[in-house]
């Protein structure tokens, strides 16, 4: 199902967390990404994205699959886990417009797919948002649903690794 990349040892899916490190709940993103970095995840690259959200098909460029992971404000309860499978249809824009990034990921994914740069799989888990002062740390709802997006992305892993990985168009609130 993927390139032969997978088998020449080179890394195949990036898993990247975006948000700001100083802005409350909007770190999630990148917490996320430093507990995968602990973890060992064959042919994964893991990377913490805090600037402007144009730069993501930069980094997805030679990437078969692509999981994102980003603090949402939709309205829903704080903590409430979002998953969009977001390589076969837009995906709902009311869950990025609160962005800290001028440029964010539901803009990032729509100018890809313009430009026909998406990868063939592209998974985003949106995080349901309490808090986005400065200076304050994740709030307990978003702590936990982490902890959920983290064993959730592993097993996005490894069905992506396996091949086994389906493009429909079934989005979800998990949480």
């Amino acid at each position: 199902m993927f390139s032969d990349s997978i088998t020449h040892g080179k890394s195949s899916i990036l898993v990247i967390g975006v948000g700001n490190a100083y802005r409350g709940d909007d770190a999630v993103g990148l917490i996320v990404a430093q507990h995968l970095k602990k973890q060992i995840l064959d042919h994964v690259n893991i990377l913490e994205e805090s600037t402007d959200g144009s730069v993501l098909t930069e980094l997805w460029k030679n990437y078969d699959a692509v999981i994102i992971i980003d603090a949402v404000c939709s309205g829903a309860k704080p903590g409430t886990l979002h998953r969009f499978n977001a390589s076969p249809q837009p995906i709902p824009t009311k869950y990025f417009h609160c962005s800290t990034h001028t440029f964010g990921v539901a803009e990032a994914i729509e100018l890809a797919r313009a430009l026909k740069q998406l990868p063939q799989y592209l998974i985003v888990y949106g995080i349901e948002g309490k808090c986005f002062e400065t200076g304050v740390r994740l709030s307990e709802e978003v702590e936990k649903a982490a902890q959920e997006v983290l064993k959730r992305v592993r097993q996005d892993i490894i069905t992506l690794h396996h091949g086994k990985a389906q493009n429909n168009t079934k989005n979800t609130n998990i949480l």
